[in-house]
């Protein structure tokens, strides 16, 4: 309920946010009437990576004890009608992003796992990327021979091996980005489940602690 204003109940997902000098709270206001509504500006962290790099696995392993965030797996509201790769995905994210802005309302950032989820071109366009003080960007990687392994051992229904050239390479683009907002990585080459699980929620703790 965030874009539509409580005072005229306009529609806007482009709110203006003036944020507090400690950034932790903040006033959305209401390009039609002016109106003055605060909110709990948040932190956002994202994390990617091609398929078998071990997202699923974590999400299940750490959602219930990450106590500092809300973690959530973005493929539960995936539709035929998001496959826009034209304007990258654009409803999708701004859905998301979306979502993770109301979520933060009740006091706890979120975290987001999805593929494209660690790719900052998809998220820093967005209308909606102005509602937090900042995005952290996570990618779980691993070696290329080891991912093409993944993908050819997965049930035949699944269909890996019809995109696996595309996965590698997208694994591949994730090691090598040096740009701007940076990409943290963490290698699941040789670690094991429990131990990826560990890693990824020290890193949100200490983004969090930023």
């Amino acid at each position: 309920m965030m874009n539509v204003c409580a005072a005229c109940g306009v529609y806007h997902a482009d709110m203006i946010v003036e944020a507090s000098r400690v950034e932790t709270s903040g006033v959305a206001v209401c390009p039609a009437c002016g109106h003055r509504e605060p909110f709990a500006i948040q932190p956002l962290l994202l994390i990617g990576g091609a398929s078998e790099a071990g997202k699923s696995t974590v999400c299940r392993r750490i959602a219930a004890r990450c106590e500092r965030a809300v973690v959530l797996e973005t493929d539960i509201l995936w539709r035929a009608e998001f496959n826009t790769p034209a304007n990258r995905y654009r409803d999708y994210f701004e859905m998301w992003l979306r979502l993770a802005k109301n979520v933060g309302q009740a006091g706890r950032p979120a975290v987001l796992i999805g593929a494209s989820f660690a790719v900052p071109d998809n998220v820093e366009p967005c209308v909606e990327r102005r509602y937090f003080s900042t995005v952290h960007y996570l990618a779980l990687v691993c070696d290329d021979r080891v991912l093409s392994a993944r993908l050819r051992a997965r049930p035949a229904w699944r269909e890996a091996l019809d995109t696996a050239d595309q996965q590698v390479a997208f694994n591949r683009w994730l090691v090598d980005h040096r740009g701007e907002p940076p990409i943290d990585r963490i290698d699941t080459t040789d670690a094991d489940e429990e131990a990826t699980a560990k890693a990824v929620l020290h890193w949100i703790d200490a983004r969090l602690e930023e």
